[in-house]
Formats: structure tokens, sequence, C-alpha cells
């Protein structure tokens, strides 16, 4: 594990979210057509803070379902404190378009420059996935390959719209 520390379900959840805000944030810049990079950001950043928000709120009424009384605060408490990663694992996509941007890269030309940036952050998901999964080489490279694949598909998706 990295840094010696043990593989939660927090751990884990925490994981799984930050892939999954690296995905949405990535499709939200393919599926957006932003004036500025600015403008990008503060869609690709709203957009996941909904869907986190929506995350949190449905975890909130499932439990409540499933468990028959309301939750607890610490219960909402911990809902809203967590999950985070779906926002902060975009960070790195976003500066990669934003400093793009600055250094005089068109937008588009930007915003392929952070799809890219986010398919080696998925790639990295996957090969870390691989290592701590205690994958054989072969499975860690298709771990790492399935992972990627989400990145170039969006990359792809991109190129073939604009």
């Amino acid at each position: 594990m990295a840094l010696g520390l043990r593989l939660t379900h927090d751990n884990a959840e925490a994981t799984a979210s930050g892939i999954y805000g690296l995905i949405v944030g990535a499709a939200v810049l393919v599926a957006s057509h932003p004036k500025s990079a600015v403008a990008g950001v503060v869609a690709e950043v709203v957009t996941l803070t909904i869907y986190w928000l929506a995350e949190r709120y449905s975890r909130i009424v499932a439990e409540r379902i499933h468990e028959g009384h309301r939750p607890t605060w610490h219960t909402v408490r911990r809902q809203l404190t967590t999950g985070w990663e779906m926002i902060t694992a975009t960070a790195l996509p976003l500066l990669v378009l934003v400093g793009a941007r600055l250094a005089g890269a068109k937008l588009g030309t930007a915003e392929i420059l952070s799809l890219m940036c986010t398919t080696v952050l998925l790639c990295l998901s996957g090969w870390r996935m691989g290592a701590n999964g205690r994958l054989t080489p072969l499975e860690r490279a298709v771990s790492t390959l399935v992972a990627g694949m989400f990145g170039v598909a969006l990359v792809a998706l991109k190129t073939s719209l604009h």
C-alpha cells in the first residue's frame, strides 16, 4: 500500500470517487463548448459539485430506506464530509487546461491536453490498482489499459465532435 496505509473501506470509496470524478469531469469537458478555459473550469467544477451533492443525497436517502429510520446527524455529517475526491481529483487536468491556455495554446488544444492529462491519471490509477490488487504483470497491464481507455474514448469523442 502507498505510504504504508492499510486499505480501508473509506480509502476505497475515496479512490472510487476520484476515478469517477476524473471520468465525469472529462466528459463535461467533451460535451461543453466553453468560450474560455475559465468557463470550462467553472462548468466542470459546478457539474462535479452537483454530482457530488446528488451522490451524497442518494446515500442518505438510501440509508433511510434500508435502515427504516431518519439518518443520524453523524450519518449526514459523514456523507457531507466525504467523497470530495470526485471534485479534487480533477485539479491537475484543470490546471493543465488553464496553463496551456495561458501558454498560448488554442482552447481546443488546451482541452485535448487536459483530456490527455486525465487519461494519464486514469492509467496511473489502473497501474496502482494492479499493484495493490496483487495482479500479475499481464493483469496489471490490462488494468492500466482498461482504465486508460475511458480517457482515450473521451479524447476520441472530443476530437470527432469538434
